[in-house]
C-alpha cells in the first residue's frame, strides 16, 4: 500500500505525554499518512491538562473524559486500550499511534502488531524501554541538555553494545563480498528488528550517527546514497 493512504489511528495519554511537543508528533505520523481518529483521554476537569485542552479544537482532537475514581488507579488507560482494541478490529486501520510514556500500553502494542499493524510511539525519555522496545518506531519527544548531549554523544553511542550489534547484523545481512552494504536497506533491517531511530540518539539520519560511531566505513554509493562497512573487515 502506498504509505500516503495508510489510514491512521492516534490515541493520546493526556496523563502522561508533553503537550508542547503535539505539532512534532502530527509532522511525524504525516509521513505515514492520514490520521482519521484521534483521540485524548484524561480528567479534563484537572488544571494538569489544560495544555491539553487548548490543543483539543485547534487540531479537531476529540476528548475523552475519564474522572479518577480511585487514587492511583488510571482509568484513562483502561479506556484508551478498550477504544484501541475496537478501532483495530472494526476499522480499516493500517497504523496505529501511541502518544505516552506510560509501560502499561506494552501489552496493547504487542497485541497490535500481532494484527499486522504499524504502531508508532511518542513519549519521553523517562518511558521504561519495554514500552520503547516494542513499537515499530519509536520518537522521544523530550531532548536532553544540549551542552551534555554535546559532550557525551559519541562515547555513549560508542559504548551501546546493543546498537553496535544491530548495525553489525544488519551490515552482514546486506554485504557484498567485500563487506560493503547500501545504508538504506542496512536502515530498514534495523527498523524491522527495533524501534530504532536516529533521532533518538541526537543525530539527524543514520549516516551521521554511523560517522560519530567511528566502528564503521563510509563511503559514497550510487546517487546521494551512501554503502557502509564494519571496520573489523579491512
Amino acid at each position: 500500500m502506498n504509505e500516503s493512504n495508510q489510514k491512521i489511528a492516534l490515541f493520546i495519554d493526556a496523563d502522561n505525554a508533553p503537550a508542547g511537543k503535539f505539532e512534532e508528533v502530527l509532522s511525524e505520523v504525516a509521513k505515514y499518512g492520514v490520521v482519521t481518529i484521534r483521540k485524548a483521554y484524561g480528567n479534563w476537569k484537572s488544571p494538569t491538562l489544560k495544555k491539553w485542552e487548548e490543543l483539543l479544537h485547534e487540531y479537531a482532537i476529540q476528548p475523552i473524559q475519564q474522572y479518577d475514581l480511585t487514587k492511583g488507579k488510571n482509568a484513562s488507560d483502561i479506556a484508551l486500550v478498550i477504544d484501541a482494541m475496537d478501532v483495530m478490529y472494526t476499522r480499516e486501520i493500517d497504523v496505529m499511534c501511541f502518544v505516552s510514556s506510560d509501560c502499561d500500553f506494552t501489552p496493547l502494542v504487542t497485541r497490535v502488531l500481532a494484527e499486522g499493524k504499524v504502531v508508532l510511539g511518542f513519549g519521553e525519555r523517562k518511558t521504561p524501554s519495554p514500552f520503547v522496545n516494542a513499537c515499530s518506531r519509536f520518537l522521544y519527544l523530550d531532548e536532553e541538555k544540549k551542552a551534555a548531549r554535546v559532550n557525551t554523544r559519541p562515547k555513549s553511542i560508542k559504548s551501546d553494545s546493543k546498537l553496535i550489534n544491530l548495525l553489525r547484523a544488519a551490515i552482514e545481512a546486506n554485504e557484498d563480498d567485500e563487506g560493503w552494504a547500501a545504508l538504506g536497506p542496512v536502515g530498514s533491517h534495523i527498523s524491522n528488528k527495533s524501534s530504532f531511530d536516529s533521532r533518538n540518539y541526537g543525530f539527524r539520519n543514520l549516516s551521521s550517527l554511523v560517522k560519530a560511531i567511528d566502528l564503521f566505513e563510509l563511503k559514497r554509493g550510487p546517487g546521494n546514497s551512501y554503502q557502509i562497512r564494519d571496520v573489523r573487515r579491512k
